[in-house]
């Protein structure tokens, strides 16, 4: 087994937000911000600063959560398991999720962190949205005003389906959300609703689909920090994805994906395998990375402890993710996947870099770079609608094309996914769950220790049991409130009711 080294990114994004605009971005909610209410003891109002659609785009570099879910949605999920006492850190991002217990910390990688770093990104946008709709022109600002729109629409996005129930039809008008702000706050204290699931989906489609038609790309110097006309679709199909408009869905996907798809995909099967795992590190989250369509520098320390946690992936569960499979071939993951210590396995892709606290500082933070979304999530999305409008003929090929840069010494013939051998690798009684199986292992596969699981997890209604090392279990049923993360204590002092437990 290869062992691992840490290694620094070279290819981070640089902040361009000047110092101007640092008050703006703090005048965010009170409910989720508390790092920020000495600002609040009055009312700043920077807003006469914003008076060009170049300095409206600076603020927007703020309108993305600079914090990483990764840490506490891999940690809750079916991906972990208990490498006992002797082996792996105890962080409380990573220990509490593992009990399904509410997570004590409200430091980087915990969900208070995310919950607030979600309302900042989202009173930036309110604040360039104001700014650009007051101006004399505001033709000028059209795609700031789109790029804004589609902003806050990802934020609150996250933020429904972390810290509420998942869209579904039957109960969505009655389940509780999260506050949907569309204005920026102009008072020390506000009260918010938490109103309901359906109303905050309503809100976000709204906002996106406003936001989508006004994007412009040629506005923006390095296009993989901001929602381009991709990086929107790519958003859309995984909002109508997780609503179940299919049909929408494959519309969107459609939009990103090239003919021949595998140009876009990572090429694991063939550069990739050539790649050290210091040069993997370094190409992973790259903006000249053409998988990547929305990346976001996020301060975190997940990159220098996912791996070597107690409670992570260890050799049972790497196993049942990364063995065998419906193709009979193997994974390519698997020769980039390394071990530091006993135990403790990883793939490299997660980078931590350094960013100094100032210019002249000799301290700072630890920063890794997220793709917030990849032409493989948006291929997957394609292919579980298309199963669902039973188009099995496409979902098909999209598999194929998908396995084809997955697979060690992929073939053509012997590694084809074809209906007959879905169906018997699965046991299935129907090509539908067939594919639907195939796609999900695949899913679990590609996005493994990168916290994407428990989403699919959560859509599925699916069980999670953690067992714990000599023996023991906690299980995670369908039913159980615990699924859904605890909205943060200091909301709660602006009115934002506590998720039942």
């Amino acid at each position: 087994m290869r062992k691992f080294i840490i290694s620094r990114s070279t290819g981070r994004n640089p902040r361009k937000a000047a110092q101007r605009f640092a008050v703006v971005s703090c005048v965010s909610l009170t409910l989720v911000l508390g790092g920020c209410k000495k600002y609040l003891s009055t009312s700043p109002d920077n807003r006469t600063s914003l008076d060009t659609p170049d300095k409206v785009a600076e603020l927007l570099g703020t309108a993305y959560p600079q914090a990483n879910y990764m840490a506490f949605t891999e940690s809750i999920s079916d991906n972990v398991g208990d490498k006992g006492p002797n082996i792996g850190g105890l962080d409380l991002f990573s220990v509490d999720p593992w009990f399904f217990q509410d997570i004590s910390s409200d430091q980087q990688d915990s969900p208070e962190y995310y919950w607030d770093a979600c309302y900042a990104a989202i009173a930036a946008a309110n604040q360039a949205l104001q700014a650009s709709r007051a101006a004399k022109d505001t033709t000028q600002y059209s795609s700031e005003i789109g790029e804004a729109l589609v902003a806050r629409a990802y934020s609150h996005f996250m933020l429904v389906n972390i810290f509420s129930k998942c869209y579904d039809s039957a109960s969505a008008g009655t389940d509780p959300g999260i506050p949907y702000v569309t204005e920026p706050e102009d008072v020390v204290v506000k009260q918010y609703q938490r109103k309901t699931v359906q109303y905050v989906y309503d809100m976000i489609e709204q906002d996106l689909t406003e936001g989508i038609a006004l994007i412009q790309d040629k506005r923006y110097t390095v296009p993989k920090y901001h929602f381009t006309k991709a990086a929107a679709h790519a958003f859309a199909a995984r909002f109508y994805l997780y609503k179940k408009n299919y049909a929408k869905v494959v519309e969107h996907a459609s939009q990103v994906l090239p003919t021949t798809v595998t140009t876009m995909l990572r090429p694991w099967n063939t550069t990739y395998m050539t790649l050290t795992n210091v040069d993997l590190l370094e190409r992973y989250a790259k903006a000249t990375e053409s998988a990547n369509l929305l990346l976001v520098e996020t301060q975190s320390l997940w990159a220098r402890s996912y791996f070597g946690e107690r409670y992570g992936l260890e050799a049972a569960t790497q196993r049942e993710i990364l063995g065998e499979n419906v193709t009979g071939g193997d994974y390519a993951f698997l020769y980039q996947l390394y071990t530091s210590g006993t135990d403790n396995y990883l793939i490299p892709k997660i980078n931590e870099y350094f960013v100094k606290a100032s210019v002249n500082a000799t301290i700072g933070y630890p920063y890794v770079m997220v793709p917030l979304f990849t032409a493989e999530e948006v291929l997957f999305n394609r292919i579980e609608a298309n199963i669902y409008l039973n188009n099995t003929t496409a979902a098909l090929a999209d598999l194929n094309a998908y396995a084809s840069t997955r697979i060690h010494q992929y073939d053509s013939v012997n590694n084809k996914i074809t209906p007959a051998k879905a169906e018997q690798y699965y046991s299935a009684s129907n090509l539908q769950s067939a594919l639907l199986s195939t796609l999900l292992d695949f899913k679990r596969a590609e996005f493994v220790q990168e916290g994407m699981r428990y989403f699919d997890l959560q859509r599925y209604k699916i069980a999670v049991t953690h067992n714990f090392f000599g023996g023991g279990s906690v299980t995670l049923t369908p039913t159980d409130n615990r699924r859904i993360f605890q909205i943060p204590q200091i909301a709660t002092e602006a009115g934002i009711a506590l998720n039942p437990r």
